[in-house]
């Protein structure tokens, strides 16, 4: 089967919004990374602070989080990003809230965002070894309703409009971690700077880095024999222009 016609370029902002840190990286830090040494502005909103990403009983939750904010700053100028923000809702807490939708519509104005990238809410299982993260599946779903009905309308969260903040429509939204891409991005250029963002989260790394370059290098070779190229992130991409 063809794949269908690939997305409109675009050169406009770009929001990143996933759950915990790491999340961009591993879903789709080599996009991300080629969008930025294309010249477009791409910017980061992580959700929840990540003070639950440890195995280790005895690791303090506060210092975790500040070490995860470190590291998603750290990994968001290996990828050339415009700017990282982390929220500091708990890790495993995140609910599709009116207060986080206007922390997202906030920055989706902020940044003037021409592109949303999230996560797919509907992607639950993955074969059968492997459910999603809730926050994930919160995260994909909380982006679609900040994008519309959202940013672009003036009557939601209008007290950005007495700060001065004007509304902002988003053209296209690219779903990764989905069960039914669409669209395969080739980021042959920007594997190598993907694993390297991704190393910055030393705390998520028991295994190594090598573990997980090896876990990245197998879905990218596989996303990219189907497009035809070395490597390649699956997304879900919907053009609302």
């Amino acid at each position: 089967m063809s794949e269908p016609e690939p997305p409109k370029p675009r050169t406009g902002p770009v929001l990143a919004v996933f759950a915990h840190p790491d999340d961009a990286e591993i879903a789709a830090g080599g996009t991300l990374a080629k969008w930025a040494a294309a010249g477009r502005e791409v910017h980061l909103l992580v959700l929840t602070n990540g003070d639950r990403g440890s195995a280790d009983p005895t690791r303090d939750r506060v210092d975790l989080a500040r070490a995860r904010l470190a590291e998603t700053e750290a990994g968001a100028r290996v990828l050339g990003l415009a700017s990282a923000q982390v929220l500091g809702i708990h890790d495993g807490e995140l609910e599709n809230t009116g207060a986080v939708r206007e922390a997202v519509v906030r920055r989706i104005r902020e940044v003037r965002a021409e592109t949303v990238l999230s996560c797919d809410p509907t992607a639950v299982f993955f074969e059968n070894r492997y459910y999603n993260h809730s926050d994930h599946r919160t995260a994909g779903a909380i982006s679609l309703d900040s994008v519309f009905p959202g940013a672009g309308n003036p009557h939601f969260f209008e007290e950005h409009l007495a700060e001065g903040l004007d509304v902002q429509e988003v053209t296209d939204v690219w779903l990764g971690w989905t069960n039914e891409p669409n669209h395969s991005e080739d980021i042959s250029e920007f594997f190598r700077q993907k694993v390297d963002a991704l190393a910055a989260h030393e705390s998520q790394l028991a295994e190594g880095i090598r573990h997980f370059e090896e876990f990245l290098e197998r879905e990218a070779r596989e996303a990219g024999e189907k497009a035809g190229v070395a490597f390649a992130e699956p997304f879900r991409v919907l053009d609302l222009s």
